[in-house]
């Protein structure tokens, strides 16, 4: 059965379609493979090389990935299932297919000079595809207009197999007693016909001037000649460790805010962020530097959930480490950061719900909701009197009717003011003045 190239399109008579993903579990134990059988026919509908969507599954799901061309056989490592794998390629659809500007998949993709640009038959829109996707290096090795069943699993393995193809011929000839150049001679040619070239793609673009790119920093170049999908997370969080300590360390970590978001885009890695941030920016002087690091933090916990609830984590770990000088400050600390707007009410109410022991001691983390009640009773009570507030707006306005329709009044009754609530504090809780903090 057919589908929408864009699911996201719920309209039946979408001209772009493409057919469901199937997929087929083989083998068993460590030997366990998913082979999808159909994904000549989704490359085909969406105008890209069945190795993309292929080798975007395993980057994301950490798994290896093989091609078989001459059977039709694409394989992901592991047991999983058509509708996750469907999912996923939903993403790779937004990414690498779709048209930013017109949302149609009538895009064709360009790979000049290690940048992988984009344009659209549709609206004519041009643009290039940001270096923060993880299978963006398999494409620059291997661009769309080389058909990669021609030259082996890939591109790389083609150029192998042919200089060890030109290896042995060369080990013929001279067996033959013919001669071959001479050693760092290259104008030599025999029978003076000029020498092949390793790849057709090169011939394309040979007469293009090489341009090189200022604006990316050493470690983007380094990235970008590296398959970094094929790292684990704990690899990737090892690498964006090191460069955040080496920005900091040569006090450059300022100018590089915007690289550093790049960075964990592509290692897919944005929302753990915050936890190595903690680790490296932080220490019992937490107070004073939290306002200095607002506007890094902000770059990756700004409507994210998820990494506000990791830089949780790292406040709890970097008290856990200073107990004698931070414990006592924890209401503190929780005030600053929802004050400079880097912590939401709601995931800080989530937080002290429920005792963890994720990333501290249980003992730990329960004298921590402990030292941290003062705030979070304020919080509580603050939205309390909101909803009392908005509550009263809407009773404000009371409508009296009498018989007469022709002449229905609207009286408008003022309602006493609430009386103003006292901020008072269990037994046994130190008291701690807020709005003091």
């Amino acid at each position: 059965m057919a589908i929408n190239v864009n699911r996201s399109n719920p309209d039946p008579f979408y001209r772009y379609k493409m057919p469901r993903i199937m997929a087929k579990v083989e083998g068993k134990g460590n030997g366990i493979r998913t082979v999808i059988v159909n994904m000549i026919d989704v490359a085909k509908a969406l105008a890209r090389p069945a190795t993309y969507p292929t080798k975007y599954f395993g980057c994301k799901l950490g798994a290896q990935t093989q091609f078989d061309f001459k059977n039709d056989r694409f394989i992901v490592n592991g047991a999983h299932e058509a509708a996750k794998l469907q999912d996923l390629l939903d993403g790779f659809i937004k990414k690498y297919v779709l048209c930013p500007s017109c949302d149609n998949p009538e895009t064709v993709l360009l790979v000049r000079n290690g940048i992988i640009n984009q344009t659209c038959k549709a609206c004519s829109y041009y643009g290039t595809i940001k270096i923060d996707y993880g299978i963006n290096t398999y494409i620059v090795k291997n661009p769309p207009e080389i058909n990669p069943a021609s030259q082996g699993k890939s591109l790389t393995e083609g150029k192998r197999a042919k200089r060890s193809s030109k290896k042995q011929n060369d080990d013929s000839d001279d067996k033959n007693g013919r001669s071959s150049p001479p050693d760092g001679d290259d104008s030599f040619i025999e029978n003076g016909e000029e020498e092949d070239k390793e790849d057709g793609y090169w011939d394309s673009i040979a007469d293009e001037p090489v341009v090189v790119k200022e604006e990316l920093t050493e470690t983007l170049k380094h990235l970008t000649m590296n398959d970094e999908c094929e790292l684990s997370e704990k690899e990737r969080i090892d690498l964006f460790y090191e460069e955040v300590k080496k920005f900091r360390d040569s006090n450059t970590l300022e100018a590089k805010h915007k690289d550093l978001e790049s960075m964990a885009d592509r290692l897919e890695i944005r929302a753990k962020v915050p936890l190595i941030l903690v680790e490296l920016l932080f220490d019992e002087n937490i107070l004073s530097q939290g306002p200095k690091q607002r506007k890094l933090f902000l770059r990756f916990t700004h409507n994210n959930s998820k990494a506000q609830k990791y830089l949780m984590g790292g406040i709890e770990q970097i008290i856990a480490l200073h107990k004698n000088t931070l414990m006592p400050k924890v209401a503190y600390i929780l005030k600053l950061f929802y004050e400079l707007d880097i912590l939401e009410e709601k995931v800080i109410l989530e937080w002290a719900s429920k005792v963890s022991k994720k990333y501290v001691s249980k003992e730990l983390s329960e004298e921590m909701h402990q030292k941290a009640e003062p705030f979070v009773k304020w919080l509580r009570e603050a939205e309390e009197e909101e909803s009392d507030s908005e509550s009263e707006e809407d009773d404000e306005l009371e409508i009296e009717y009498n018989d007469r329709v022709s002449s229905t009044q609207l009286t408008k009754v003022q309602q006493p003011p609430p009386a103003k609530k006292t901020d008072t504090l269990d037994d046994g809780v130190e008291d701690i003045d807020i709005d003091a903090i």
